[in-house]
């Protein structure tokens, strides 16, 4: 992917270094009041997983009214945390984000009559607090509908190489771009109305294949933002797109159960399978057209 010739975001918060986020410790029982039992569980969720484990911490804290309000750091830290990075993969994450600010503010309002408002980019290491409470590096990048920020500990990269098989930039990019999708959603609304559906779901598995659904919507999004910027932009090369492919197959729930526990539960599912991720990415890629990601309107995923 040629990634250094795309425009840098100034929507970039760095943290790193700054450590905190109150370590493995969450203060007051938990992340804005959760149980620490109900924090583990959805960190596991989101383990490797690029997506969204915010969306179930936001939505619980708000049924009890606890959502968390990031502290305000002093004038200093603030405008330290607003310049620019000079790390290779502080500045890959400002492009991409920089990149997809300039996809979705062009192509949202021409296929939905929405602006697009964007995200901020928050790079941390370790720990630090968000509108959703605690983030830690182990639960993966996320987005935060509370407080409309993305959160990335850049470390995640090398830990899906190491881990995982999964590398090469634009397999970083689908990550940036598939949270990035979760901000859209956001923008159109479609974030808190299935939150607001899970709340209401009879069961587990109902709440969860909601999940699901918003998930590979967000897969889909990113599949849109990839070919909008590479039909303006040509920053793509032969094998990106096999690399964001080999990436949504080694997160689906199926491969991460099966490498987990050696067998899998499809009602436990809430990302989607590695054959279903691949879908969606590859239906947003061949169309650009965010219409063409409405999983709430397919039948079977």
């Amino acid at each position: 992917m040629r990634w250094d010739d795309l425009r840098s975001s100034d929507n970039v918060e760095d943290r790193r270094g700054e450590g905190g986020g109150g370590g493995m410790g969450f203060p007051g029982g938990g992340a804005g009041g959760l149980g620490i039992g109900t924090i583990v569980v959805l960190m596991i969720i989101g383990y490797f997983t690029g997506i969204n484990p915010a969306i179930l911490i936001g939505g619980a804290q708000q049924i009890g009214g606890r959502g968390h309000q990031e502290q305000q750091a002093d004038p200093q830290t603030q405008a330290r945390r607003r310049q620019a990075p000079t790390d290779e993969s502080g500045r890959f994450a400002s492009k991409i984000l920089g990149n997809t600010e300039d996809v979705w503010s062009q192509i949202l309002p021409q296929q939905t009559g929405k602006q697009y408002t964007p995200t901020t980019l928050v790079l941390y290491t370790g720990g630090t607090r968000s509108g959703c409470g605690s983030a830690q590096a182990a639960m993966g990048p996320f987005y935060c509908p509370l407080d409309k920020k993305v959160y990335l500990d850049t470390g995640f990269f090398k830990e899906m190489a190491t881990k995982f098989g999964v590398k090469g930039d634009f397999a970083y990019a689908y990550v940036i771009a598939h949270e990035v999708g979760h901000h859209v959603q956001d923008v159109l609304g479609i974030l808190g109305k299935v939150q607001a559906r899970q709340q209401q779901a009879s069961s587990k598995a109902e709440a969860n294949a909601l999940s699901v659904r918003i998930e590979l919507m967000a897969d889909c999004l990113a599949g849109v933002w990839a070919k909008n910027s590479n039909d303006k932009y040509a920053e793509l090369e032969q094998g990106d797109i096999d690399e964001a492919l080999n990436a949504a197959a080694q997160i689906g729930d199926d491969s991460l159960q099966k490498r987990s526990q050696g067998y899998v539960v499809p009602d436990s599912f809430t990302h989607g399978s590695s054959a279903q991720r691949q879908r969606w990415f590859s239906a947003g890629f061949k169309s650009g057209q965010t219409k063409a990601c409405d999983t709430f309107r397919t039948a079977n995923n």
